[in-house]
Order: C-alpha cells, then structure tokens, then sequence
C-alpha cells in the first residue's frame, strides 16, 4: 500500500514548530514528536496539501516556505509513504489547538533531545546543513528500528549505538548523526607493522647482559586521508580502519577494511587483537561540530606489505608510508597537525609491540 504525504517545519526566533503526538488511539508515531503536515487529498498539489493541513493542524496560513526533499519511508508493514518535507519561515493568524498533540515551540539545539524517528534525525540534520533539495530513502523493520537509508540513491552508513561496556542499546543511526552527536559505536584500528629492515632491532642502552633482549625497532605503515574526507582530510592516520555496521562484528570488520582499503586479502588468523581503546574527540570541520565516540578494537597485522603492490581506495586515502614507531610517537606527542593519531591508543601499539620496557621511552 502506498501513500502520499507533507511534513513541515515551522520556523520562528530559533526554534521550530513541534507536534507531541499523544492524543490519537493506535497512533504509529505516538509520543513521537514530528511536525505538522497529513495526507494528500484527491487532486492536491504537495504544495495545496501543506497550506491546507497545517492551517487545520495550527491555525497559521503560510506565507513564505521551501520544498526541502522528497522522503520515502518503507514501514517494514506493508505500507510505502512519499512524502514532501518542507519548512516555513513566515506565516499569519493565530495558533489553535491540535487534535492530534501538543503544539510546542522547541529551541532548534532541543530539537535533538526529543523522542524522534531515527530517520527524522537524518533529515534534520540535511536541513541544519542547508543540503540541497535531496531525496531519502528510509527503510523500518516493522517495529520502529531503523534497517537502512539511502540518500539521493546511495546507501548511508548506520552503526549501532553502544553503552560503555560496548553492550548494544538497540538504536541504530546514521554515520553523520552519530557524529553530530557524539553517539557512541564501535570501530576497528589495524595497524601495520614491521621490523626496521635496516636491523633485527636495536641494541638497549647500559650494561650488556646474557638476559638482555634487543629493543623493539619497528615502522608502522601509515595512510594519508583523501582530502574529500568529512574529517581530518589529508592527516596521517591507521594503518587502515573502518566503522563497525550495524550488525556487523569487529573482526569483520577489519577484513573488509584491509581489504577495500588497501587491497590486502587478509585471514583472521592474521590479525592479532591488541584491546579496546576507548576515546572521545571533538572537532569543527567545515563548520559543522564533529563529535567522535568510539570503542576501537585495535589489531596488529605483521605479514610483508609491499606498499607499491597495494591497491588503494581513491575515495578514502591518497597515499600510504611507513614511519618509525619512535618518529611518530614524537610527531603525535608534538601535536603537529599531520597527525590525527591518538596518543593513547598509539601507546597501547607500543605497549604491545614491546616498547614498555623502557617505562621513560612510554611517559
């Protein structure tokens, strides 16, 4: 079964027009706070549909208003919705009563706190980034859990959202929301080692001992981020690394990263689990707030790379070259700006790799 729809948001001294759906019995969205809009009536334009049901709806007569994008919402139940979303910024008369809900002007920061579809997030944040006029697929599974979405025709990434244990809560979001956020999820570190090749490891300072063990000496392959990236273009970064998906596992993960990004056949046996590392950033890139909450499981893979021979993702990094261990750490602890690597997790690298045994080298 299909369906048309309208969908507005009114806008007035920072905030938007905001309906609490509580009134109505067997109501899809109830306690779900949406705008104001309804179905088509026989022969309607979108444009005839959004005056006619929000002055019903409100009591306000639009004056000034913008078609937005096209939302396709899939139920998970059978049913199909088309709707045209727009926004308003200018209107008459005086607001009335809704038997629908509770009419509410809610501060636009606010908006973010309420109880709202995880795909409504989706377009609110299109419409906080003055996206051009868009269409967004939304799939439901039936029970009001968000499957998948797709924006003017291309999959969007969605993550499970963690508590701190890294136990699901059972929201699934979008990549950009997420990160709008700062929603917790899960992604998966590996990073790429190998010995110096211009030794077997180098001799640890102080008097010689029958006991004593040569000193790590290890390079760590780096990528350059593609400057097309949402974050941190054209840094240093891991090895290779990539968010969990929804449903999806660390150790997937990670094969598929090492795979896509740097075309490396990898086999789980391969990688060596190093730990979770938990970290918290917060950016502004383009102007837009960047909020990064993340539980990494970090993996060291050791098997030979020749980094001429590897096939790299073009929309994802520029390069790859390998660094010292010790060069980079400096790079890091002297923040230059190349280098987007966390401290933190970059110690626990070198914890692993066998650096600890000169606690000073590690402070």
């Amino acid at each position: 079964m299909e369906s048309l729809s309208t969908l507005c948001y009114m806008e007035k001294d920072g905030c938007y027009l905001m309906l609490h759906r509580v009134m109505k019995k067997n109501d899809v969205n109830q306690d779900k706070w949406i705008g104001v809009g309804g179905h088509f009536e026989e022969g309607e334009s979108p444009e005839e549909c959004l005056l006619r049901e929000v002055y019903e709806e409100t009591g306000y007569t639009l004056t000034s208003f913008k078609f937005r994008g096209l939302v396709t919402f899939v139920s998970g139940s059978g049913e199909t919705e088309y709707m045209s979303l727009f926004t308003a910024d200018a209107f008459t008369g005086t607001q009335a009563a809704c038997d629908e809900g509770v009419l509410e002007w809610v501060p636009k920061d606010r908006v973010w706190e309420l109880n709202l579809w995880e795909g409504d997030r989706i377009f609110f944040r299109l419409i906080e980034e003055n996206r051009p006029f868009f269409s967004l697929k939304l799939v439901y599974n039936g029970q009001g859990g968000l499957v998948s979405a797709a924006l003017d025709g291309k999959p969007m990434e969605l993550f499970d959202i963690r508590n701190e244990d890294g136990a699901k809560t059972g929201i699934v979001r979008e990549r950009g929301v997420a990160h709008r956020d700062g929603s917790l999820h899960a992604t998966s570190h590996i990073w790429i080692v190998r010995e110096r090749p211009s030794s077997a490891g180098r001799p640890e300072e102080g008097p010689e001992s029958p006991e004593a063990k040569p000193a790590p000496d290890y390079e760590v392959l780096l990528q350059k981020r593609s400057m097309e990236k949402d974050s941190y273009p054209g840094c240093y970064d891991i090895s290779s690394a990539g968010h969990v998906a929804a449903g999806g596992g660390y150790l997937e993960t990670a094969l598929r990263e090492l795979s896509e990004e740097l075309g490396i056949a990898a086999d789980a046996a391969d990688l060596e689990p190093v730990g979770i590392c938990a970290a918290y950033e917060e950016e502004m890139f383009d102007g837009k707030p960047f909020r990064d909450a993340e539980r990494a499981q970090i993996y060291v893979y050791r098997k030979p790379v020749d980094i001429e021979k590897l096939t790299l993702q073009e929309e994802e990094l520029d390069g790859v070259a390998w660094i010292g261990y010790e060069e980079c750490l400096r790079m890091i602890r002297e923040k230059d700006p190349l280098y987007c690597i966390r401290e933190e997790e970059f110690l626990m690298l070198g914890n692993y790799l066998g650096y600890c045994a000169d606690p000073a080298f590690m402070l």
